[in-house]
């Protein structure tokens, strides 16, 4: 779906993470074709812009109409200066093929995906990311989606809560927090931030919360990574995106947690296409050893 993007918001401004490295891994080319698919602040579409040139072509997606809202004008204003032909849609990064598709774009010269939340969503306290401030507890990087975060703190059964806090926090105390969950729950409905920041700082042995990072802190991310269904949207991306590109195409990925680069590890590696055979055979019977990919970093 397009978004109308209107006046830009001072606000929503993105500082682009690794800025010299993402420009080298895209190698981008004047008259290339380039997907930024978490456009976001627009802060590494406007250095891709910085490297097209007339015929060039840039699409931005981003599941988050704010983003488009506030990001878009200053992306457009940089593109038509530039004679650079820009689309944004409102899409998540897992429908990259769909959207290209549907722009008659069959093939793509560079992809890039900044993985996680951004600042601004993080600072918006209304919209309940954060453990600092209090809010409905939402969560929700797309507004029109579900669920949110209060559907699955109060309906999710304590096994499936404590799974997701173990899995995508990475929190050892899950147990605990979703037995306290449910527990709480269970009086009354659990409806913003702060409230279940309190239950999780409770559910904490005291020991605990004297060091480390804020009690919270994993809970909230795994809440967020479940609400957003942000490692499946992952694991069916990157296979569409190696199919898009053209022949020395790059693909450039940022992640900032160990599930994330895990996924995005054993992709490639599915996609070098190694062979399985044993040592001791003379030669390949697996069909491996003809790679789809090069892995340029790690």
């Amino acid at each position: 779906m397009e978004i109308p993007v209107k006046q830009e918001e001072p606000g929503f401004s993105h500082i682009p993470v690794m800025p010299r490295e993402c420009l080298e891994g895209l190698a981008v080319k004047p008259d290339g074709t380039y997907v930024d698919c978490t456009l976001g602040g627009a802060g590494h579409s406007l250095l891709i812009a910085e490297r097209l040139g007339a015929g060039g072509t840039l699409i931005g997606l981003d599941k988050d109409p704010a983003a488009i809202e506030a990001s878009g004008p200053r992306l457009q204003k940089r593109c038509r200066e530039r004679g650079i032909r820009l689309i944004i849609r409102h899409s998540g990064f897992d429908r990259i093929k769909e959207v290209c598709q549907s722009l008659g774009i069959l093939r793509a010269d560079g992809i890039l995906m900044d993985l996680g939340v951004s600042s601004h969503q993080l600072d918006e306290a209304s919209r309940g990311f954060s453990y600092m401030a209090d809010a409905p507890l939402d969560m929700r990087m797309d507004p029109g989606s579900s669920p949110d975060a209060r559907e699955i703190i109060n309906s999710w059964p304590r096994e499936a809560l404590e799974k997701i806090i173990r899995e995508y926090g990475e929190e050892r105390f899950s147990g605990r927090i979703a037995a306290a969950i449910v527990d709480r729950r269970g009086k009354a409905a659990i409806r913003t931030t702060l409230e279940l920041e309190g239950i999780i700082r409770e559910a904490i042995p005291a020991p605990a919360r004297r060091s480390g990072p804020h009690p919270a802190k994993r809970t909230f991310q795994a809440l967020r990574i479940a609400v957003n269904d942000e490692l499946g949207a992952l694991q069916r991306t990157i296979g569409p995106c190696i199919e898009l590109l053209n022949p020395n195409g790059r693909l450039a990925i940022m992640t900032f947690h160990s599930l994330e680069d895990r996924i995005v590890k054993r992709s490639f590696e599915k996609a070098l296409n190694l062979c399985t055979c044993p040592r001791q055979f003379p030669v390949c019977m697996c069909g491996g050893g003809k790679p789809d990919i090069e892995i340029i970093t790690r």
